[in-house]
């Protein structure tokens, strides 16, 4: 499943964020996969992934001393076309 993971950072961490990210370059774990990640200049962004919704909670757990994050599943057009479709019988 995809899931969009929207990150704000606090002004108090943005140093502690910004270092931590310079050194590890956010590793994602083992079952999440990276489909892009985008920085605004407002120090927040978000990041598309790919996996599990355990994998998803991990990599949360490793930033949520800095971020604030917030995490929604998504779906594509073509998947939501096919579930509208359905149920609209077109």
């Amino acid at each position: 499943m995809k899931f969009m993971i929207t990150w704000k950072i606090q002004p108090v961490f943005y140093k502690g964020a910004v270092e931590r990210f310079l050194k590890t370059c956010a590793p994602l774990p083992s079952g999440l996969k990276s489909m892009g990640r985008w920085h605004t200049a407002a120090s927040s962004g978000f990041h598309l992934v790919e996996g599990t919704e355990a994998a998803v909670l991990e990599h949360m757990a490793g930033w949520a001393d800095l971020l604030d994050l917030q995490v929604a599943p998504v779906l594509e057009d073509a998947e939501v076309g096919a579930i509208l479709s359905t149920l609209f019988g077109k």
